[in-house]
């Protein structure tokens, strides 16, 4: 179930290249799991913008996202007491009662803000996770110290070797020897295939699509999985490993 509301900005900093963080104040009920998104309608744009849940708290969410275009640029500009119109509580989000005992966290840029909400929630649960998170450079990374905050093990992985291991996701797990029995990954799709091609247990993947509508009723995202056609803004965003193809 989803809900439509009127949300306050409390904060929007720029804590990486490009990269904001924005608190809103509103209605939290209707977000139920880490990978869920909120759909922001923006002055003068026609579709929303899709953005996902870093952290939730009483009243309050977080979400971070990357300027890429004129929304998310026009979200930049955006000041604390500005009012928003938001969808809440969209996507399937990440089960965090999957059946593992070493639980992998894999962000690529963007991907990497709602699993912070998910280790959070496997904490909860008595599980340690450990996170991967990978980035063109240093400037582009963030959000490492909240995790080891939380008490996650952290690797990270730049392009360019400015931070940790030099070249993907992939790279920082096999040259830190990252132990794991379970997978959770958001990113864009070259790293979800190559997660998917590099490991050999199970697995749920977040994946990125263009939405119109956000709650399943246009059917502009669906995609073919091994069990039927599936709706990526409300089947998805998140789908377990063994029903991908492709």
């Amino acid at each position: 179930m989803y809900k439509q509301d009127i949300y306050t900005i409390k904060e929007n900093t720029n804590i990486a290249r490009d990269v904001y963080k924005m608190r809103l104040e509103g209605d939290t009920q209707y977000i139920t799991a880490p990978g869920q998104f909120i759909n922001i309608s923006l002055e003068g744009k026609y579709l929303r913008r899709p953005i996902s849940v870093c952290d939730k708290n009483e009243g309050e969410i977080t979400i971070i996202y990357k300027v890429l275009g004129s929304g998310t640029a026009q979200m930049s500009k955006m000041t604390v007491g500005e009012k928003l119109d938001i969808l809440t509580g969209l996507g399937n989000g990440f089960d965090p009662d999957a059946n593992t005992k070493k639980p992998l966290l894999i962000g690529g840029g963007v991907g990497i803000p709602p699993l912070f909400m998910l280790a959070k929630e496997l904490i909860k649960r008595g599980k340690k996770p450990s996170v991967v998170i990978g980035c063109k450079s240093s400037v582009d990374v963030f959000y490492v110290d909240e995790f080891k905050a939380i008490g996650c093990d952290v690797y990270t992985a730049t392009e360019d070797g400015s931070m940790g291991v030099k070249g993907f996701v992939t790279d920082a797990m096999k040259e830190n020897n990252v132990e794991f029995d379970y997978t959770y990954a958001c990113g864009p799709i070259p790293m979800l295939k190559a997660i998917y091609n590099a490991s050999d247990v199970s697995g749920q993947y977040s994946f990125e699509e263009r939405m119109g509508c956000g709650f399943g009723a246009c059917m502009g995202c669906t995609c073919k999985t091994k069990y039927g056609n599936k709706r990526i803004c409300k089947d998805g965003p998140v789908l377990v490993k063994e029903e991908i193809i492709w």
